[in-house]
């Protein structure tokens, strides 16, 4: 498969910001760079209507940009030469499968990103698995919204979830969550779905929803989150500038969510909510 590497040139403080905007595009992975921002993009992907809403938003926030083809073997090789095991305190470490085991973490994470995203170096991805080790999943029937790699409906498998449904609008990410799913030895707890919320299980209920995308998605999805979620279940939601934090926390409220708890890690924030 080939893909599109777009290099955004700016300035560093502007980068969180941009980062924002293009979680809307249809991207599946961003990597920091020194003068800015990658995005990577399908070679199968509507370019022309892409580049178009990019001249658009270089309107809001001025940048540079540059495009290059990328054989599929290349992306690989770059992210394997610059993936490091990330460990979330004592709870969980994330590596791939040529690192060494993590001898003293209660969950050892194999993730294997290939053309989707989620690795847990974004400060997004790390947030949620923090705030992950405090909810009781045993038992518990799951929801992985804008799944990724797998990741967070992995460790939640790993965490005794009864089961676990993960979309993503990505067929790669669908592909890459089963592959990681059974890389992590929890296949048989996990079912993917392609498409947008509305391809999870229409009669499902969830104790559980994990939602790490972006403000829009999850601002326009909380009526739909809030009939899939059962009364009292707990919605993490990150992927928010702090910045848009009491625009987010008045919507969730609005819809019948109470504020548990929220972490903060760089610009980003992550928050624990329940269903009144």
């Amino acid at each position: 498969m080939m893909a599109l590497r777009y290099d955004f040139i700016l300035p560093s403080e502007q980068t969180e910001i941009l980062l924002a905007w293009l979680s809307d595009l249809p991207f599946y992975a961003f990597e920091e760079i020194e003068t800015g921002i990658s995005a990577y993009m399908e070679e199968g992907g509507d370019k022309a209507d892409l580049e178009e809403r990019l001249v658009q938003l270089a309107e809001t926030i001025p940048f540079r940009l540059t495009r290059t083809t990328l054989e599929e073997q290349n992306w690989n090789a770059l992210w394997e030469s610059c993936f490091h095991p990330v460990r979330v305190g004592g709870f969980c470490g994330i590596r791939a499968e040529f690192h060494p085991p993590f001898e003293d973490v209660l969950h050892d994470l194999i993730i294997q990103p290939k053309m989707a995203f989620g690795t847990g170096h974004h400060e997004t991805t790390f947030m949620m698995v923090s705030l992950m080790e405090s909810l009781a999943f045993l038992g518990a029937r799951v929801l992985d919204f804008g799944c990724g790699t797998g990741i967070l409906g992995v460790l939640a498998a790993q965490r005794g979830a009864a089961w676990v449904d993960a979309v993503d609008i990505e067929a790669a990410a669908v592909e890459n969550t089963l592959e990681n799913a059974q890389r992590n030895g929890v296949s048989g707890q996990l079912a993917v779905f392609q498409g947008d919320l509305t391809a999870a299980p229409g009669s499902a209920i969830y104790q559980i929803i994990l939602a790490n995308i972006n403000r829009n998605v999850i601002l326009d999805a909380l009526p739909a989150l809030k009939q899939k979620l059962d009364r009292g279940g707990t919605l993490l939601i990150s992927g928010i500038l702090s910045s848009d934090r009491e625009m987010v926390f008045t919507a969730t409220t609005t819809h019948g969510f109470q504020l548990i708890s929220q972490a903060m890690r760089g610009d980003w924030l992550a928050a624990r909510l329940e269903r009144a």
